[in-house]
């Protein structure tokens, strides 16, 4: 059932993606009189789910390519080409593919992986692209990665303007934070309060922070027993991380140990422990937080010994407690949640523009500085498709969590779209450019071959990023 959750929120996230994706191509395209042939949700190959003629009025469902369905609905009339020639909205078949990969704009007069120079007519057409100026021809294919950026924007808008910052300030962890290995390796130590990153103090809201704590040579100012000190990242730290799995915990906050409840007939309850006293020690051992006090206990298994308290109206006070031979005296401890002072930071309509903004270009600049991990061996290691993306979401449905996922992903289609490969928005953004700048135009025929060899570049990623999926999954 979890992993059916999951799969359901990928699915529901890439035709939202997907969709504004190539509609971008698609509005543009029509605005500049460009014909559309086909505009499809995921790919169809040999048959489709659901696709609609609307030149000849018929919805198909379960239409394999180039045959009428065997179930068919006509819807409307059937629509004879406009007598000057130009391109409509009737002029696009749309369709529902089964293969949830992606989608795809077929527009008229664009050599692409999926057609050859030769199926292109000799003469130009007025409605096809290739006709156009290259400045039409470069908003259309740039319009889709900016749409994509443009929702993610909208949605950090939303999610400010709906869920506004709910944060804990970091000053307000008093017992500071505990570090992996890792993070200890690099100069950190359990106990140490996060001030600083650079020199300014740091911000629980930033969605970047922890990405700018791990930045080779960046300088952490921490208060670590009294004293401030300033830790400088080693270069090894970010390549150490990217190895690490989805369950990986950097840091967390040292809990403090506060009593929430004491069950009755157990020996906290015998020793007078009440809601709200909060453990400064069991035996000799201070305990300023959770981790601490669990070892503690089951270090004095089956013993009675002396614990400091702070009681719930300030008093100190020392007790007797006996501690059971598996290590427990009969508590329940107060949650994070419960002790830390959070910030819940509410914006108005106008004043979420500017946090969606700030949200979203944060994220961007995050992603672009950590695709340079892919060049290291953690990194490409770390590469994964499909099973990775699925497992982002959690396994019950949260809409918080949802929209936060899906505004991320939708960046990084924007950006992968237009890194300038072949086959890839920015890859055609790259030849109109030089077109623009040196006022020619490259041959059909060229850009049929360096498509093709980009599309055979892209699958063989594909196949690598799920096979790491698989291995991690199922071998690993």
């Amino acid at each position: 059932m979890d992993i059916l959750i999951k799969a359901a929120q990928l699915i529901v996230a890439l035709v939202i993606l997907v969709t504004v994706h190539e509609f971008g191509h698609y509005i543009f395209a029509r605005i500049f009189g460009v014909k559309v042939n086909r505009f499809y949700l995921f790919f169809n190959p040999y048959f489709s789910i659901l696709r609609y003629n609307p030149k000849e009025g018929r919805l198909d469902f379960f239409a394999r390519n180039g045959e009428p369905g065997k179930l068919s609905v006509k819807v409307g009339k059937p629509v004879a080409d406009r007598p000057d020639g130009k391109a409509t909205w009737r002029d696009t078949v749309y369709g529902l593919g089964w293969v949830p990969l992606g989608g795809y704009c077929d527009i008229a007069g664009m050599v692409d992986e999926t057609k050859d120079a030769s199926q292109l007519e000799s003469t130009p057409q007025p409605w096809e692209l290739r006709s156009k100026p290259a400045w039409q021809r470069l908003c259309v294919m740039v319009a889709g990665v900016v749409l994509n950026f443009v929702l993610a924007i909208i949605i950090y808008i939303g999610i400010a303007f709906h869920w506004g910052d709910d944060v804990v300030p970091l000053q307000a962890m008093t017992e500071g934070m505990d570090f992996s290995q890792e993070f200890r390796d690099s100069g950190f130590r359990d106990g140490d309060i996060l001030l600083t990153l650079d020199g300014k103090p740091l911000d629980s809201k930033d969605y970047s922070l922890a990405w700018d704590m791990i930045q080779p040579g960046a300088r952490v100012g921490v208060l670590r027993q009294g004293d401030t000190t300033e830790v400088v990242v080693s270069k090894e730290l970010i390549g150490k991380i990217a190895s690490k799995g989805k369950d990986f915990v950097p840091m967390s906050p040292r809990v403090p140990v506060y009593v929430a409840k004491v069950v009755s007939g157990e020996p906290a309850a015998h020793a007078g422990l009440l809601p709200g006293d909060r453990i400064l020690t069991v035996g000799p051992d201070t305990v300023p937080s959770i981790t601490e006090f669990l070892p503690a206990l089951k270090a004095h298994s089956g013993d009675t010994v002396a614990m400091r308290l702070i009681r719930a109206d300030g008093r100190p006070d020392v007790v007797s407690v006996g501690i059971s031979d598996a290590g427990k005296i009969g508590i329940q401890m107060l949650s994070p949640v419960e002790i830390f002072d959070r910030q819940t930071i509410r914006y108005s309509f106008f004043e979420s523009i500017p946090r969606g903004w700030e949200i979203g270009v944060d994220r961007l600049v995050s992603y672009v500085s950590s695709l340079k991990l892919v060049f290291t061996k953690e990194g490409a290691q770390s590469l994964g498709g499909f099973g990775t993306l699925g497992d982002l979401f959690p396994t019950s449905w949260n809409w918080y969590q949802f929209w936060q996922i899906t505004a991320f992903l939708s960046i990084i289609l924007a950006f992968m779209n237009i890194i300038p490969i072949p086959g890839l928005d920015g890859g055609y953004t790259l030849f109109l450019i030089v077109e623009m700048l040196t006022g020619r135009k490259p041959g059909d025929k060229f850009l049929e071959v360096v498509n093709t060899c980009g599309f055979v570049f892209l699958l063989l990623l594909l196949v690598y990023a799920n096979g790491n999926d698989i291995y991690r999954f199922f071998i690993k």
